[in-house]
């Protein structure tokens, strides 16, 4: 993205009798109190807490819609908006968002602005470090809607078992849920034809059996067995139920 590093979180010189500060990084504490930078740093930190450990397929650039306080925070002192995103919490990818802090005192005292990369993967905590905060002005990032089983997948899935053969259940399936990450899991289970769709990573799944001679039925199960870690969703679900 064209965003370097800076070379230190705040710096100042002196011409003069005057304290001259760089552009966008001042040092005068507010009201008397906490110097800006500190407290850009404190909001940043805790930006990173709120955005903490990802375990959902979201895009860089809905985490920065969504997530990123709209709004004075901090009593009014901090302003934060996202200046760039790109990539998505997926698998090993990783996601990355900018962020400007601008910090203001209410009788003018003091301020300025900083600005952090977050850096966000699948099942790890965000981290975050002080980059040079770039010139211009930032575009608005959009909450595009996270993935998702159609509205109509108990349906598909149903005409899908429906005249499917032990042979043809699989092919029959995945034509109804052509979507790579909707995951598809079919078996023949003494007899009965299985089908499991789902986005593990949204927690989102359907289970439907269908006997000999019977009709599609959907089976419940524990929605634990969803979690990272457990069972996930599969046919296993209705072969090897929790008990």
């Amino acid at each position: 993205m064209g965003v370097r590093p800076a070379t230190g979180s705040c710096l100042a010189g002196v011409l003069g009798a005057a304290a001259v500060a760089l552009a966008g990084c001042l040092t005068v504490p507010l009201d008397g109190g906490q110097p800006p930078g500190e407290v850009a740093e404190q909001a940043a930190r805790r930006l990173g807490d709120d955005f903490g450990r990802r375990d959902r397929v979201r895009t860089a650039e809905y985490i920065a819609a969504t997530e990123v306080p709209a709004g004075a925070q901090d009593n009014g002192q901090v302003r934060m908006t996202p200046l760039a995103w790109s990539g998505r919490v997926f698998g090993d990818e990783t996601a990355t968002i900018d962020v400007r802090f601008v910090v203001t005192a209410g009788d003018a005292a003091g301020g300025g602005a900083w600005c952090y990369r977050y850096t966000l993967e699948m099942y790890r905590y965000t981290e975050h470090r002080e980059i040079r905060c770039p010139a211009g002005t930032p575009p608005v990032p959009s909450a595009s809607p996270p993935p998702a089983l159609p509205p109509d997948a108990e349906d598909r899935l149903a005409a899908a078992l429906r005249d499917a053969t032990p042979a043809t259940l699989a092919r029959r399936v995945r034509a109804a849920f052509p979507p790579a990450d909707i995951s598809v899991d079919t078996v023949t289970y003494r007899g009965t034809l299985v089908a499991a769709v789902g986005l593990a990573a949204e927690r989102d799944c359907i289970v439907m059996i269908r006997t000999a001679g019977g009709k599609p039925e959907r089976v419940a199960f524990d929605q634990i067995q969803l979690e990272p870690g457990e069972s996930g969703c599969g046919t296993v679900l209705y072969t090897h139920p929790v008990r």
